[in-house]
């Protein structure tokens, strides 16, 4: 057997040796002529899998060892008799770690803000949950869930309007009934409330790039924090400098967020080529949350800032932008909330330090 798999999947050296030739590449090097003789490829979102890559290969299974799939061609990969899978939820908590500290990086007053969430699957899911235990006001649209039936949701318009900050956590649709390219146009900016907050962690796609610059140079945009971009790695640096956070798409970069995906693509790509011993797989180098670094309690920002610094990054990128690549393939070890233990805070900060996922002593 033979696996290809993409150098920057972190976790993964050494698991698969044991049974098969594995051999390790570069996303974007990845080609027709790599994966020929190869079982599985084991992917991030660098590698466009498509029938032009895959035709006239033997590989019986894609993994990627991320939440989006929208770099694999399914209709295509399907008719050509390829299985595939994600790895859905596997950095919503880190992500959810990233959004809380941005929004406490805003040294603004969030009980009084209210949060429009556009994209609630396992990530929204999440920064809806972490903004609500912050104090704030959340407002959820996510048309595939309201039009299924489900409860809870406001319209497209109501989040715009009413919500003084604003989030994408949708997946990239190029068509179909809920398209999500360029979704964040200049439309989308008009209809905002003046003056509000906008985040995307989700798809640099999905936000119209020039319609963004416009929003925030007229003020219908106060800060945006930017972590996704188009064109990546090749971002506009004239959108960088003028968010106030800006980031090389690492938000569900934790530690803990790439161990679950790579233990996904391991499990997935053990039970395709039926490798047994490796079908409950769980990476060892990563310390249990149980050994949580204890925190002493200072404040609730903090705390959350403790464990991890959007600024930082930020600060990072606007040095070398064009190292956007190998700022994100060198990225340092970041832990989740779970992994730490706060200790001494009072009652009401212990209370929202668990609700983030924190240990509280």
């Amino acid at each position: 057997m033979k696996i290809v798999a993409d150098n920057k999947i972190p976790f993964l050296k050494g698991v698969f040796e044991p049974f098969a030739e594995v051999v390790y590449l570069p996303g974007k090097n990845i080609d027709r002529e790599a994966v020929k003789e190869c079982d599985a490829l084991i992917t991030r979102t660098r590698t466009q899998c498509t029938k032009e890559l895959l035709a006239g290969s033997r590989i019986k299974h894609i993994a990627t060892a991320t939440i989006g799939f929208d770099h694999i061609a399914v209709p295509e990969v399907e008719a050509l008799g390829i299985t595939w899978n994600n790895a859905p939820g596997c950095n919503a908590n880190s992500v959810g770690q990233y959004m809380t500290a941005a929004l406490l990086s805003l040294d603004t007053d969030l009980e009084n803000k209210t949060l429009g969430v556009i994209g609630v699957g396992h990530v929204g899911t999440i920064v809806a949950r972490y903004a609500e235990a912050l104090g704030m006001k959340v407002l959820r649209n996510d048309p595939p869930r309201a039009d299924a039936g489900e409860k809870g949701f406001v319209s497209l318009e109501e989040v715009l309007e009413s919500s003084d900050m604003v989030t994408l956590h949708v997946p990239l649709e190029y068509t179909g009934k809920y398209p999500t390219f360029h979704m964040a146009d200049e439309t989308f900016f008009s209809r905002l409330r003046k003056g509000a907050v906008f985040f995307n962690a989700s798809r640099g796609e999905a936000v119209e790039t020039e319609a963004l610059k416009k929003a925030l140079q007229s003020g219908r945009v106060s800060r945006s924090i930017i972590d996704v971009w188009e064109n990546e790695p090749d971002i506009d640096l004239e959108l960088m400098q003028q968010s106030f956070i800006s980031t090389m798409h690492i938000a569900g970069y934790s530690t803990d967020g790439k161990a679950n995906g790579t233990t996904a693509s391991v499990r997935a790509v053990a039970r395709a080529l039926g490798i047994k011993e490796l079908e409950q797989w769980t990476p060892s180098e990563i310390p249990a949350p149980l050994e949580a670094q204890e925190i002493p309690f200072v404040s609730l920002k903090d705390s959350v800032l403790h464990t991890y610094s959007p600024l930082s990054d930020s600060a990072r990128l606007r040095n070398a932008p064009e190292n956007f690549e190998e700022l994100r393939g060198s990225y340092p070890r970041r832990r989740e909330f779970q992994a730490f233990k706060v200790v001494n805070a009072p009652e009401k900060e212990r209370k929202i330090l668990a609700q983030l996922g924190f240990q509280v002593g």
